[in-house]
């Protein structure tokens, strides 16, 4: 006979058929996000653009002319990667290529 007693034994039963029956959730990833659009109203706010090399450098809060989604602190996702997802954006991929004006450098 087991020692487990019958209300635990459902109980028991009850949890494990809850957790056959949800099914864990899909991870997001930067491919699943829709790519900002440079006609997005905030996009527009920030100067967003998905070419950073058509920004003059003089413009820019921090001048320089290597300043790209890239290599801004902002920006998640792995290195490489196309489109990544941004903090100032969130629900979106910004162009690893591409600039705004809240640009800020990697620490």
């Amino acid at each position: 006979m087991s020692t487990i007693p019958r209300r635990k034994f459902i109980q028991l039963s009850a949890v494990a058929a809850a957790g056959y029956l949800v099914q864990p959730g899909r991870e997001a990833r930067a491919d699943d996000l829709p790519h900002l659009s440079a006609d997005d109203p905030m996009a527009s706010a920030m100067k967003y653009t998905d070419d950073a090399s058509t920004v003059d450098a003089a413009s820019r809060t921090n001048p320089a002319a290597d300043q790209s989604c890239a290599n801004c602190a902002l920006v998640q996702g792995a290195d490489g990667e196309a489109w990544r997802p941004c903090q100032i954006f969130p629900g979106k991929a910004v162009a690893a290529a591409g600039w705004c004006s809240v640009w800020a450098p990697k620490a």
